[in-house]
């Protein structure tokens, strides 16, 4: 007798069965080139046209793109100049994902690039309030080094690694600092007054970076500048410390230049964009 054709599938017909529909993937990756596109878009809003010619798909599937997430709220669509932009749903995601990023892990290989170019410690700092505190560091391999606490708190007059920060604040923010804030001296290099820390901010601003010869602790060198976060405000700062002796004026700006250059990768790694 022979055997029923439709009583066993053929193994090519099983593996169809299985196999999950290729639409739905060819589907989330195309919103994801959307939102990517309306994202980093340089205008305010990104209309139907210019969108699929920045995706290369047809203007009808954008469409019909854009109002499924419009209706989930990932956009928004402004009736009044017919232009889409990030919704809520957008930045419930981003935030979420600026909570679990990991800084110190984004940073490290930064610091060991500073130490490597450098031969001096690296350290990472982060604004906490009205103060900072280091939160990692990678050592010089050098037999005179200088090493930081992790954790322990410092005000932000005194240091490069302070300075970078309280430059990096608004006009508003070092305003009350300094009013509400005694200039403590740490050392007999420590900035304390109110007229020539302003000064020295204006400085730091246009340098790009903070620089320190014993201002925090006697005999210690240092580099620093400021890490911004993806809305602009200062997370923190990245340093290259050392024996004062090893930080002339040629060695400060060969080092601030690289710091610059630490600190704005790493700021664009956590969001930021100037």
């Amino acid at each position: 007798m022979p055997h029923n054709a439709t009583t066993a599938p053929s193994r090519a017909a099983i593996h169809k069965e299985d196999s999950p529909p290729p639409a739905s993937t060819s589907g989330l990756e195309r919103a994801i080139r959307v939102v990517n596109a309306v994202a980093e878009s340089p205008s305010p809003g990104s209309g139907v046209s210019a969108l699929a010619r920045e995706v290369d798909l047809p203007k009808a599937v954008v469409h019909r793109i854009l109002k499924s997430l419009v209706g989930q709220e990932f956009l928004k669509f402004d009736e009044s100049t017919k232009l889409y932009s990030l919704g809520p749903g957008a930045l419930v995601v981003g935030l979420s994902a600026l909570r679990q990023l990991d800084v110190p892990g984004i940073a490290k290989p930064h610091l060991q690039h500073l130490v490597d170019e450098t031969g001096e410690t690296a350290t990472l700092s982060m604004r906490q309030g009205w103060t900072r505190l280091y939160i990692d560091q990678t050592l010089s391999p050098q037999e005179v080094r200088m090493s930081v606490t992790i954790g322990r708190h410092y005000n932000l007059h005194a240091g490069s690694s302070s300075k970078a920060i309280l430059a990096a604040m608004s006009e508003e923010e070092v305003h009350k600092y300094l009013t509400a804030h005694s200039l403590e001296r740490s050392t007999d290099a420590t900035i304390v007054d109110r007229a020539e820390l302003e000064a020295e901010v204006r400085v730091i601003r246009e340098r790009g970076y903070a620089i320190s010869r014993g201002e925090r602790q006697p005999d210690a060198g240092s580099v620093a500048c400021a890490i911004h976060r993806l809305d602009g405000n200062v997370f923190g700062s990245v340093s290259v410390c050392g024996p004062v002796m090893r930080f002339d004026s040629a060695a400060q700006r060969r080092i601030g230049l690289l710091v610059k250059e630490v600190a704005a990768h790493i700021s664009a790694s956590i969001g930021y964009t100037p």
